[in-house]
């Protein structure tokens, strides 16, 4: 196909019009040792007890030199066929699809409101961390030397899971494995052979341990929410100072006086870090405008509400809601139907009256998802609910009760721009293809080849670490280990039929209120030849590697 072709045994004979022009002595010998076998009968072929390859009649060439010129080969492979243009193909605005969602369909659209409607700087994250850090020494004696820990900015990652008892932060797979090298202990990485022990010599977490299906068990916690970021960090730089001036200290207790508190710091002053408020605004008035019926559903207080939405959208803003639903205590008001619902007046205070309506222009507080669907009669895939925390805004809408959900990612923007670089197109792509010389040439056992083998591993976790450093060089990208989805990843497909960067895109992509949404089918293990992993299978099956750059 296209001057490419196949060997019946399975080696990769690549582009051999290539090998045949380049004058390259090692490459010639590489292409004359994988055609003399082909089409050879396997009874004139075998493994000798070392592994190599042979047949009684052909000329040999060392294994090592083989080895080196397969690695060759592949590494210019990789080095020509990478499609122009292969970088920049992501659109931080983006909005992308775990399943096929027709808008024309839905009639209804919910928010959450904290990094949903609101998205805020990163100066939040500090100044939400040195309340806290400042609560923890003057509230609870905590020793003055923890003061002098600054915030670290880019520290900790959303979705990683917290050891309560070990008081250890780190991230886990989506098959509940430890991805070794992100494990830490206060500031410093744990090392790998000592985390093994830690977890009786493996670095699999069981089900029952990992957490509950709402992030938190009695053992570890997941930290889901964009909010727990400071909250890590001031974990870590506590555990770092009792761990450094060895004072012998109670890790649960610590993270209960972290996280019972630090939630308080949020209410002050958020309108001082809010991010392209004008942009909510022309979603709002955009479905508004469109006849699409709008509900609020947050944990926040009104005032806290009321003064964000003034700032973002105006002091009308209540205008573009059908119903607002403040302090809901999600995840219990969608799956607890005991609280009822109360109305607050124009001061914020509660009212005592029965409530048999969701009308516009009042402000409603707690209430359960049983008396919200009875009331309002919205149910099912017409309902669109967007929130940025899988568990409390997403998961049992998905499950229970068959609404649309849209996952706020704000990491998103972040990620795609180093997914957009020439960097990283080069190093996972080389990754992916030293991955499948190792499968395929594993069978050469001798010590020579061994020794190339592992000059192979070896550069194989040096480029895991490179990847993974230009994300976060503490713990990698928030979606990926070094090749598994995370734990964090495999909730975001389970729990969200769409996820974006930002509430904003529904706007700026100008996406039509009757776009259908489709998921890009991507490959089961089974299914990788017929994709842009045939450089890793080792079997260049198809060359219209430009045309398929968009499902990479």
């Amino acid at each position: 196909m296209n001057g490419q072709n196949c060997c019946k045994d399975g080696h990769n004979c690549g582009p051999t019009r290539n090998l045949a022009t380049n004058h390259n002595p090692v490459a010639a010998a590489v292409t004359s040792h994988r055609h003399q076998i082909v089409g050879k009968n396997r009874g004139e072929e075998f493994l000798n007890k070392s592994g190599r390859a042979f047949s009684s009649t052909a000329p040999q060439i060392n294994n090592k030199t083989y080895l080196w010129a397969r690695y060759n080969e592949m590494k210019r492979l990789v080095h020509d066929l990478i499609p122009p243009g292969v970088c920049n193909l992501l659109n931080p605005s983006t909005i992308y699809a775990n399943n096929e969602v027709n808008l024309e369909e839905v009639d209804i659209y919910g928010f959450d409101y904290d990094y949903t409607l609101a998205l805020y700087s990163s100066a939040l994250d500090e100044m939400i961390y040195n309340k806290a850090r400042e609560f923890l020494v003057q509230h609870y004696k905590y020793p003055e030397g923890i003061s002098k820990y600054d915030y670290i900015p880019n520290f900790a990652t959303r979705g990683l899971h917290y050891d309560i008892q070990k008081g250890l932060l780190m991230k886990i797979d989506a098959f509940h494995y430890i991805q070794l090298g992100t494990v830490y202990r206060g500031l410093k990485p744990v090392p790998d052979d000592e985390v093994m022990k830690l977890y009786g010599g493996s670095n699999h977490v069981p089900l029952n341990q990992v957490s509950g299906f709402y992030g938190k068990g009695p053992k570890m916690k997941q930290f889901m929410d964009v909010f727990s970021i400071p909250e890590m960090t001031l974990l870590a730089a506590a555990n770092d100072y009792f761990i450094s001036n060895d004072i012998e200290y109670d890790p649960v207790h610590l993270y209960k006086d972290v996280s019972g508190y630090m939630y308080k710091w949020i209410m002050q002053d958020l309108e001082k870090y809010i991010l392209r408020g004008d942009e909510t605004y022309a979603v709002l008035h955009r479905l508004a405008s469109h006849g699409k019926k709008l509900f609020l559903i947050t944990n926040s207080p009104f005032s806290f509400v009321d003064k964000g939405m003034k700032y973002m959208v105006g002091k009308e803003w209540r205008d573009f809601f059908d119903v607002v639903i403040v302090q809901a205590d999600k995840p219990h008001f969608f799956n607890d139907c005991l609280k009822p619902f109360r109305r607050l007046d124009s001061n914020g205070d509660l009212q005592w009256d029965r409530i048999k309506s969701l009308d516009k222009g009042q402000i409603y507080k707690q209430g359960n998802l049983v008396d919200f669907l009875k009331l309002t009669g919205w149910r099912g895939s017409k309902v669109f609910y967007f929130g940025d925390h899988l568990y409390s805004d997403l998961a049992d809408l998905m499950l229970r009760h068959g609404w649309r959900t849209g996952a706020i990612v704000p990491e998103l923007e972040v990620e795609t721009k180093v997914v957009n670089t020439e960097q990283y197109a080069q190093s996972l792509t080389w990754l992916q293809a030293l991955t499948g010389l190792l499968e395929r040439m594993q069978m050469y056992r001798e010590p020579e080849s061994k020794k190339v083998l592992q000059e192979w591993l070896k550069e194989r976790e040096e480029l895991r670490a490179v990847t993974k450093n230009l994300f976060n060089p503490h713990f990698g990208s928030i979606f990926r280990t070094c090749h598994n989805p995370t734990y964090f990843s495999r909730r975001l497909c389970r729990f969200s039929d769409l996820y974006m960067a930002s509430i904003s895109c529904l706007c700026l992509l100008n996406y039509d209120l009757s776009y259908t949404f489709y998921p890009r089918r991507t490959p089961l293990q089974h299914e990788a030849p017929l994709w842009m992993d045939q450089l890793c299978t080792g079997c260049m099956k198809t060359p219209f590697l430009e045309e398929m750059a968009h499902i990479r």
